[in-house]
């Protein structure tokens, strides 16, 4: 069983981060966002402050399920999501979807490159996810 859990955004990234990573390492895509504001209505709370109501992304329920069942057996789950304010935000939604009760061993990996150099190096330097950039 894996001890860690890695979730990219792609499968590509998935296969080739996998290689760098031993035995000790699940690497998974999650397709890209997993929630999104709902279609149907606002969607936002405003008597609350504005607070938005996610939900999931039909398309997404399969994938994520998956990474809540892998989250559960893991010890310790890293988002490497991609650098940016986008990646930053679904990074927060996996973190908000894979469990409270498990957010004390959720990080996040910052790298630029998919290279073995830069992925074992952002292992080394795991941070927390950047409420400033998700809220951008």
């Amino acid at each position: 069983m894996a001890k860690a859990l890695v979730v990219v955004e792609s499968p590509a990234k998935a296969k080739t981060i996998n290689k760098y990573l031993g035995n000790d390492f699940k690497v998974l895509a999650s397709m890209g966002h997993v929630r999104d504001l709902p279609k149907s209505r606002l969607g936002v709370h405003i008597e609350q402050g504005f607070v938005p109501e996610y939900e999931v992304i039909p398309a997404r329920r399969k994938v994520l399920q998956e990474l809540r069942q892998e989250a559960k057996k893991a010890r310790e789950i890293y988002l490497a999501t991609d650098p940016d304010r986008e990646g930053e935000a679904i990074g927060w939604h996996l973190a908000e979807e894979l469990g409270s009760a498990e957010r004390k061993k959720i990080r996040r990996l910052m790298f630029n490159e998919i290279t073995r150099k830069a992925v074992l190096e952002a292992l080394k330097h795991p941070q927390r996810i950047d409420m400033r950039m998700v809220d951008a």
